[in-house]
């Protein structure tokens, strides 16, 4: 049941702050009320609807990336990183798929029309020869540009232009509005650093992506903050990561030699999705008036690194001098064969100015694995694919494994994780006896505790 509360209905509030003395004696029928003066036509009212007739629906995915969800159909999501990590890129993957029906999701096997709102770009030169380097059908891709009687074309102006937008919308069917970038279709007079004011925009943009069962991806830049949170990094205010339902952060992995996409919110499904490679590969388009060179968006499958740890990891003061003692601590221990106890290692690295901590916070940079040479003996620091070269079979599948090798490159059936069968690369397995280990640092026992997770060194060391 749906009830209206309309002020039209009421008497005016003069009459009801007057009181029953204030009343006109109009004897036996009550009060005159058309010697009052008629309110104005009201602008607003309340509507109230019971819970219970509300008929209730699971959440529609857009993209199924190995069974779960991870973009909402009818939802508002944003996609943000710094220049150049790819997330206008991930816009065009997206688009292509839709327009394809190769998206895992709802929308799968039924190829759908795209909207795309371009404002930094040309057409010409950038969007349409990207959107064929992604497989786009661009048929079914439209620019949107909004269009005054006075100015001609002009940029989109949210939520000004909602109702057309909308309309637009139903009419051919669109499941995909690419806003790239959010900020520059925000209407003039809306201050972006307010998250009152951008909700005014954000808000009913959410509300028409419900209606219409459509995703709408804006593009949003990362601001000069410091920080390892990609939602809260995006320039403006909180609302552009408050009022969608999905947020991805790009990063670019210097270290693996690839780039990271991170679901930093999920807010119909699992938060702790994990992160994806990918790569931007070069491809020839065909043109006209000659090839056109342009990027293509590749998944590499899972990443073993998640966007927060390279922001951390670029905020880190010590980065330099880490790198430096990684290239260090591979070339001695090459020297030494591949491998040498950690006592001799920190002796030789100390002697060369870098400090115990320091080479412990390389090591893993460096591709070397720690390993005990027999109880009462310490530890050995190894190059980890020597390692591999030289155990057997069975050693190696036990050892720990760098973050190459544990990241798939080839696509799974869904484009994005790697393996056959979509799941990530199994831990590696591990065999301990806690009672013999000891911290590679201080040399002393580790406690049960810690040593039956793998731990190497203390908490504190």
């Amino acid at each position: 049941m749906t009830t209206s509360y309309n002020p039209e209905t009421l008497p005016p509030a003069s009459i009801l702050a007057a009181g029953l003395s204030g009343l006109p004696d109009t004897g036996t029928d009550g009060v005159d009320w058309g010697d009052l003066d008629t309110p104005a036509a009201p602008r607003r009212s309340l509507r109230l609807t019971r819970a219970s007739d509300i008929e209730p629906e699971p959440v529609v995915w857009a993209w199924l990336d190995d069974s779960e969800g991870r973009v909402p159909a009818g939802a508002l999501s944003v996609a943000a990183g710094r220049e150049g990590t790819g997330k206008s890129s991930f816009g065009k993957w997206m688009a292509a798929h839709v327009t394809r029906g190769t998206l895992p999701g709802a929308f799968y096997g039924k190829p759908r029309a795209v909207f795309y709102v371009a404002v930094e770009d040309s057409w010409k030169q950038t969007i349409v020869p990207r959107l064929i380097g992604a497989g786009a059908d661009l048929d079914l891709v439209y620019r949107v540009e909004a269009v005054e009687a006075e100015y001609g074309e002009t940029t989109l102006s949210l939520p000004q232009d909602n109702s057309l937008m909308e309309a637009a919308i139903k009419e051919h069917g669109v499941a995909l509005v690419v806003l790239d970038p959010l900020m520059s279709c925000i209407g003039k007079g809306i201050d972006t650093h307010r998250e009152r004011d951008v909700r005014t925009a954000l808000d009913p943009l959410a509300r028409m992506a419900d209606r219409t069962g459509a995703v709408l991806l804006g593009i949003a830049h990362f601001g000069k903050g410091a920080g390892t949170d990609p939602a809260s990094l995006i320039t403006g205010s909180g609302a552009f990561k408050n009022v969608p339902r999905a947020v991805f952060g790009f990063a670019r992995d210097d270290d693996n030699e690839c780039r990271v996409m991170t679901q930093a919110k999920n807010s119909l499904g699992r938060s702790d999705l994990p992160s994806l490679a990918y790569n931007i590969e070069s491809a020839e388009v065909p043109t006209k008036k000659g090839p056109a060179h342009v990027g293509r968006f590749v998944f590499l499958g899972q990443s073993t690194r998640s966007v927060q740890d390279i922001l951390a990891q670029g905020s880190d003061p010590d980065r330099g001098e880490r790198d430096e003692a990684a290239d260090w601590l591979r070339g001695y221990l090459m020297d030494q064969g591949g491998e040498a106890p950690w006592n001799d290692v920190k002796k030789a690295g100390v002697a060369d100015g870098f400090s115990e901590r320091t080479l412990q916070r390389a090591r893993t940079k460096a591709g070397v694995v720690s390993a005990r040479a027999g109880f009462g003996k310490g530890a050995i620091w190894r190059i980890e694919e020597l390692t591999a070269d030289t155990e057997s079979e069975a050693d190696s599948a036990s050892a720990p494994q760098s973050r190459h090798s544990r990241q798939s490159s080839s696509p799974g059936a869904n484009g994005a994780n790697g393996g056959a069968d979509g799941l990530p690369p199994p831990a590696p397995s591990q065999t301990v006896t806690p009672e013999s280990e000891a911290c590679t640092v201080c040399q002393t026992p580790l406690d049960p505790v810690h040593a039956a997770t793998g731990e190497t060194t203390h908490p504190g060391c």
